[in-house]
């Protein structure tokens, strides 16, 4: 999982990027392609996750995120696509530090955090 966890951050981090790059190019919009690129991704990592049982913890920052990306979704037919269009950058941006400080922190073996 830790292999997963890894190339899961730095797959949303080229994809933020490199549509980022490309949107600030062109300035079209192209940056409906990247959100649900980028959406979808982070769908497939979230159900690897809960499949695996891997940081769903009750109350933990992971599982707090699956639950406003669930009612986001949920709502988004109601009228919540426009602030969806808004958050989306942000909740991507976000769900790439959580991949992060979970490898990189949360991952790490006790003498490696005695440095």
């Amino acid at each position: 999982m830790k292999k997963f966890k890894i190339a899961d951050f730095f797959i949303s981090v080229v994809m933020i990027s490199a549509f980022t790059i490309y949107w600030l190019i062109k300035k079209d919009n192209s940056f409906l392609v990247a959100y649900f690129t980028v959406g979808g991704w982070q769908v497939i990592s979230m159900v690897v996750h809960v499949c695996n049982k891997c940081f769903i913890n009750k109350g933990g920052s992971r599982n707090i995120y699956h639950w406003i990306a669930l009612i986001s979704v949920v709502t988004m037919p109601l009228g919540s696509i426009w602030i969806l269009l808004y958050t989306a950058p942000l909740m991507a941006v976000y769900y790439a530090f959580l991949c992060y400080h979970e490898v990189y922190v949360k991952m790490q073996r006790p003498l490696a955090m005695l440095k």
